[in-house]
């Protein structure tokens, strides 16, 4: 891994990308979405702040455990002066999201055990499916499989229109 001396205090995202492991088109997205900034040189170039390390660092392993890009961003929006995070603040958030991950936690332990019983329904009738529609509850509204997974994880029924489809 390439070092950086002490006296640069801008690096450019090739230097980003290999302190930080995060490939080159990743900042760029990072970029895009708020997470980190850099500022532009005169030939158009970015320069990023040291501390850019630490901000891609926290995206990172947030990301490891499965927090949402967007729940990442207000969390570090949440800093004072959009400085780095400390172990403190990375403390402090990742308590905050202690209880988002135990959910998901539950919910993969539940699709673990029940994976062979999924299996054998093959979500036809959804009459069995102990994941999708625990007790029939969606068979007494509806028959057939009609039911999609919003953005956020939630089961919801389909909508359907006159032709029956979307």
């Amino acid at each position: 891994m390439p070092q950086i001396p002490e006296k640069i205090h801008e690096l450019t995202v090739g230097q980003l990308s290999a302190r930080s492991g995060a490939a080159v088109s990743a900042l760029h997205f990072y970029e895009s979405k708020g997470l980190i900034s850099s500022r532009r040189t005169a030939g158009n170039q970015r320069r990023y702040q040291r501390d850019a390390l630490r901000r891609v660092a926290f995206v990172r392993a947030a990301q490891r455990v499965g927090i949402p890009l967007a729940t990442i961003r207000e969390a570090l929006a949440e800093l004072p002066e959009e400085r780095t995070p400390t172990r403190e603040d990375w403390a402090r958030l990742s308590e905050a999201w202690r209880s988002e991950l135990d959910e998901r936690i539950g919910q993969l332990t539940r699709l673990r055990d029940h994976l062979t019983d999924c299996i054998s329904c093959g979500c036809l009738s959804l009459q069995t499916c102990v994941l999708s529609n625990p007790d029939d509850a969606f068979g007494e509204r509806q028959s057939g499989s009609r039911l999609m997974v919003d953005r956020r994880g939630r089961r919801r029924e389909r909508e359907e229109g006159p032709g029956g489809g979307r």
